[in-house]
């Protein structure tokens, strides 16, 4: 007697290693099984808006008084609250995909053993990573279109070049999800997040967040224009600004090709990690 098909060996291993390691539709169910989870803590996926909104007004709108018109690198001459807005904009793109990216993965893989249950389905580890970069660039833009709202209404928006800053924020928690998903799998205990926090922190702090490039010493110039955030910083205050340029066209290519970066070796290690 021949075993029933759900017993069969070869029909097991399609169920775990599928014959197309990557679907959209299948990954779209684990972008909706995390939308359903949102939805029961939704006081935690509001709160990553606070942080650069209380920046903007403690800094950008506080300090900016004191502080006056800034001229940027391309010689446009803005309010400090015009050029920290748009900076706080790709920030908080930034940090809602890289803190969805790292911190919850690394809790749904290493204690929950969520995917040891999603591997039992027809998902497959490549799904499995695009799934929750989606899902974290996700986050990250509902940070972006919350956080452009309040610069609309605060009159800090001058171009119409401004309704392109959405899918920029987009492209940069794409970018910053994908090797936040990376990292992820290599994170042994909840105390190596120091390290992501010893990344991210500089990043904000200098990529051109507060103040122009021309303000350092020429090698760390070198230095800030080789970091992501600053790409997603000139890509978004160009956009908004209304100082568009070729150049932007560099940043946005920078972003994209490390986001396909990290999600290839994101899918890469997911699927050592879980199919070993």
């Amino acid at each position: 007697m021949s075993a029933p098909p759900a017993y069969r060996p070869a029909s097991l291993l399609l169920r775990v290693v599928p014959l197309y390691p990557l679907s959209p539709r299948r990954a779209g169910q684990l972008v909706f099984r995390n939308l359903l989870v949102a939805r029961r803590s939704w006081l935690v996926f509001v709160s990553g808006f606070a942080e650069p909104f209380f920046y903007l007004l403690s800094i950008g709108v506080g300090i900016g008084a004191l502080v006056g018109d800034v001229v940027t690198d391309t010689g446009t001459a803005l309010t400090y609250q015009e050029f920290v807005a748009p900076a706080l904009l790709a920030s908080a793109a930034m940090n809602g995909a890289v803190y969805d990216a790292v911190f919850n993965l690394f809790f749904k893989l290493r204690y929950a053993k969520l995917y040891d249950a999603v591997l039992a389905t027809p998902v497959s580890a490549a799904d499995a990573a695009v799934g929750e970069t989606v899902w974290a660039l996700l986050r990250g833009a509902v940070y972006s279109a919350a956080f452009l709202l309040v610069m609309l209404v605060l009159g800090l928006v001058g171009s119409w070049w401004a309704l392109l800053a959405l899918p920029a924020a987009v492209l940069i928690g794409f970018a910053f999800a994908a090797v936040g998903l990376a990292v992820s799998t290599f994170l042994r205990g909840w105390q190596d997040f120091e390290f992501v926090q010893v990344a991210i922190l500089p990043l904000f702090l200098f990529s051109t967040t507060f103040y122009p490039l021309s303000t350092y010493p020429r090698p760390l110039q070198l230095l800030v224009e080789c970091t992501p955030l600053y790409h997603g910083i000139e890509l978004v205050r160009g956009l908004v600004t209304g100082d568009v340029r070729w150049a932007l066209l560099g940043s946005a290519a920078y972003l994209f090709v490390m986001g396909l970066a990290g999600l290839a070796v994101g899918a890469r290690r997911l699927e050592r990690l879980l199919l070993r």
